[in-house]
């Protein structure tokens, strides 16, 4: 029979609780809540004269735990609509609801005797064959399996999320003696499908996959930072976007994860693996111990590892702790000659090399850091996993790192990894060097666009399952390539598919990758069926090459200025009006021009967390490739009676006027940036580009034609443009926007009135289009603009706010 999750209950509902209770509802499962029961009456209970036995007071822990999580930052919730799904209830009151539930996820207080309890309730109601699993970080499944029915076993195992659920992508199953096959495979089939995880069934040991590895990369760098004398924001500097991983790096992320859970996680691993020849690191450094007596836990507590703090003149100003002294004080920056030498290396893997080789202190930290870890997580095989690649994918879904032990180890090459070792006092595991005497030199390799990995009991390397359903960039781009520039790869993806990748620096939009697209186009409609936008940077494109802009603009070069931005107009209409179907994958950041390309393409595959916007009011100017016309001609299409027609045509001006952002794909139907019932959503961005391809295999064989140009647009001309004129004349007025801010609203609402028509009118998108051109190109010349591009500029910021 084959198992179908509709209804999910969750038993606990602290900020983990909450948070899954959430991430099920992101994608459309019913979620059933439950807590236990207040004992007590709070203050506000008391005045309002509630009793024990009131609803709302039985409810309280529930519904105050999931209001407090759907009110943090960063959102665990797609859309706030979405928590219409969760419904709420107590373990007294409510507990027999759990039978109408096909997944029971237990998510209460790391303590054995606890969950017994809640175990032996849950038997008493939960029906037979229902998943019942428990999101344990470290309690032994073994020991939760015991008294259990067998019915019960069976379908009983672990199922570790990682906080918080929406954004880390890690997914441990860790089975009990008696986890059926069944369970496991769905479990990790679900998991990767429908929750967008990188699903990673774990052995029942300490601390499983993830937090085994990371919490000892994290106490082994404890513990190195005082060896070498190292401030915070050295080792923050080393171990953030430089070697692939997130932006608060070490310190910054212990700070807002916080320390006390961090510390209450390794002390666990301290009791629980007395034989692992990095016992010792698990212990806590003298520093920490005090840092945790003071209760200086990081975000939560106010102070950490940093802390903000207010000056007399009341400037705010973060303050770095002194580990020597316990005591903060003014940061300072930290510079390395061997960072230097990567600056001009784009791609992370191609640093590692560079890296280890350092002369300075920055090149001794990395030699004992890479050393440590290569030791450990090649040790750690076979007790936690007997697949290499099961440490890496925990490692990058759980950690965000951009490359795991192995893939890291590979970038250095596997002897290198061994000398730096043994210079450090380190041993590989035996199956290492076993594997390089087969004559087998490297963790991984790629064949025919698959990766393969070492299998060590094999002794061979063997494919990674699950990639029938992904398509890896990384893989097929020198094999597959039939046309590449500074700017762009474009692929052949199969089955008359072409893809277009951008490559240049966070995939802006410049003069190279409008030449890439429109080859791609020509390449399609003469050979293929089809054409996807998509690539696996970062960011899908967070804007045009404003550099270009910038230059064009104080040379006084208007006429090349007129020329770049119809290329880019005419570019974007291709994509609208060429023979073959088109479809835009965009993924996070998707700004600017990003977000026109999405806008004109036949069909948008969107991954959740996309987050997309026409930010041009940022610079000073307004969307100029197509993005202006677009949103009107969107306007129109919803206008339904004339008493609603401005208030649509507002709705879309305020959309870039406000130059808003969705925190989703999901909140860019609101603005109509992506459209209901022709555009959707992919909860797991390895599944995108795939899904991207079949989304225009499947318009090609339903018999694709080339769309008519529009011509008839509904402007509203002079009733349009008079009150958009009051409202930025009232908005200055009140101080709310300044002068230069009224200038380029004004120029957004003639474009999108249609310019100053006496009455209603049907236009082109071609004279929408050249009132927007003249638009930009007239702000481009003003020199608060100039002053805006000149300042991002500096800063080194996309074209966004």
């Amino acid at each position: 029979m084959k198992r179908r999750i509709n209804k999910v209950a969750v038993i606990g509902s602290g900020i983990m609780g909450s948070g899954i209770a959430c991430h099920f509802a992101n994608i459309g499962v019913e979620v059933l809540l439950l807590d236990i029961v207040p004992r007590e009456l709070n203050d506000k209970e008391k005045k309002k004269g509630l009793t024990l036995e009131d609803k709302a007071v039985r409810n309280r822990i529930v519904n105050d735990s999931l209001q407090a999580s759907l009110k943090s930052k960063p959102s665990p919730i797609y859309h706030q609509d979405f928590a219409k799904r969760i419904k709420t209830g107590n373990l007294e009151d409510d507990i027999s609801k759990v039978s109408e539930a096909d997944w029971i996820i237990e998510v209460v207080v790391e303590r054995l005797d606890i969950k017994k309890q809640v175990f032996d309730n849950l038997e008493k109601h939960r029906r037979k064959g229902t998943l019942i699993t428990s999101n344990t970080s470290g309690i032994p499944i073994q020991h939760m399996n015991e008294g259990r029915s067998e019915d019960f076993k069976k379908h009983f195992c672990g199922t570790h999320f990682f906080n918080p659920p929406r954004y880390l992508r890690l997914f441990e199953i860790i089975p009990g003696p008696d986890t059926s096959a069944e369970v496991l495979e769905f479990l990790n089939e679900y998991g990767e499908k429908f929750l967008g995880k990188t699903s990673v069934v774990a052995k029942d040991t300490p601390a499983f996959i993830g937090n085994r590895v990371g919490i000892f990369s994290i106490m082994s760098l404890f513990h190195m930072v005082k060896e070498m004398d190292m401030t915070i924001e050295e080792v923050d500097k080393l171990t953030g976007p430089v070697i692939g991983r997130q932006k608060s790096a070490t310190f910054r992320t212990v700070d807002v994860v916080g320390l006390d859970t961090l510390v209450h996680v390794a002390n666990g691993l301290h009791k629980g693996v007395p034989s692992d020849e990095a016992h010792d690191l698990f212990a806590m450094p003298d520093y920490i111990s005090t840092m945790i007596e003071n209760e200086w836990f990081g975000s939560k507590s106010g102070q950490g590892f940093y802390k903000k703090i207010k000056n007399e003149d009341g400037s705010s100003e973060i303050k770095s702790l002194d580990l020597n002294t316990l005591e903060y004080r003014p940061q300072k920056k930290a510079s390395f000659a061997t960072l230097e030498l990567t600056k001009t290396i784009d791609k992370v893997e191609d640093r590692f090399k560079v890296l280890i080789d350092g002369k300075d202190k920055a090149g001794e930290f990395y030699r004992k850091n890479f050393a440590a870890l290569f030791a450990y997580a090649s040790n750690r095989i076979p007790e936690i996993t007997d697949e290499l690649y099961k440490i890496d994918d925990a490692m990058k879904a759980g950690f965000g790192w951009e490359h795991g032990p192995f893939q890291i180890w590979d970038a250095v090459g596997v002897e290198k990894g061994i000398e730096i070792m043994k210079a450090e006092g380190k041993e590989p595991a035996a199956w290492v060097n076993e594997m390089l005497e087969k004559g087998n030199k490297s963790f991984y390799k790629v064949k025919e666009g698959n990766t393969y990995y070492y299998d060590i009991p094999k002794k061979e390397h063997v494919k990674v399952p699950g990639q029938d359903t992904f398509i890896i960039l990384d893989n097929i781009r020198e094999s597959k390539a039939v046309f590449k520039n500074s700017g762009v790869v474009v692929e052949d993806l199969g089955d008359g598919i072409l893809n277009v990748e951008f490559r240049s620096k966070m995939n802006t939009i410049g003069g190279d990758v409008l030449d890439g697209l429109n080859k791609a186009i020509d390449l399609a409609e003469k050979e293929y069926q089809g054409l996807v936008v998509a690539n696996d940077g970062k960011n899908f494109s967070v804007g045009a090459n404003i550099g270009m802009i910038f230059m064009m603009a104080v040379e006084q070069e208007y006429d090349e200025l007129n020329m770049a931005i119809k290329y880019f107009q005419d570019t974007m209409m291709r994509m609208r009006y060429s023979s073959i179907p088109t479809v835009a994958a965009p993924h996070a950041m998707t700004l600017g021009g990003g977000c026109e390309l999405s806008l004109h393409a036949d069909k948008v595959v969107a991954a959740a967390e996309t987050y997309i916007g026409l930010v041009e009011f940022g610079v000073g100017v307004i969307p100029g490739g197509g993005g202006s016309k677009e949103m009107t001609v969107r306007a129109a299409d919803t206008f339904q009676k004339d008493d609603v027609e401005l208030n649509r045509l507002r709705e879309h001006f305020l959309t870039i006027g406000m130059a808003k952002v969705s925190t989703s794909a999901y909140e860019a139907f609101d603005t109509n940036i992506l459209q209901k019932g022709k555009d959707i959503v992919v909860v797991n961005p390895d599944r995108q580009l795939a899904i991207a391809k079949k989304h225009a295999l499947l318009m090609a064989e339903n018999g694709y034609t080339k769309p008519i140009h529009r011509t008839d647009i509904k402007v509203l001309g002079k009733q349009a443009l008079g009150a958009f004129y009051v409202g930025t004349d009232q908005m200055f007025a009140g101080k709310y926007i300044s002068e230069h801010d009224k200038k380029i609203a004004n120029k957004l609402a003639y474009v999108m009135a249609g310019g100053d028509l006496s009455e209603n009118s049907y236009v082109s998108e071609q004279y929408l289009l050249d009132l927007e051109r003249e638009a930009f190109l007239s702000l481009t010349g003003e020199r608060k603009t100039l002053e805006r591009l000149q300042h991002m500029l500096k800063k080194g910021k996309p074209l966004r706010n």
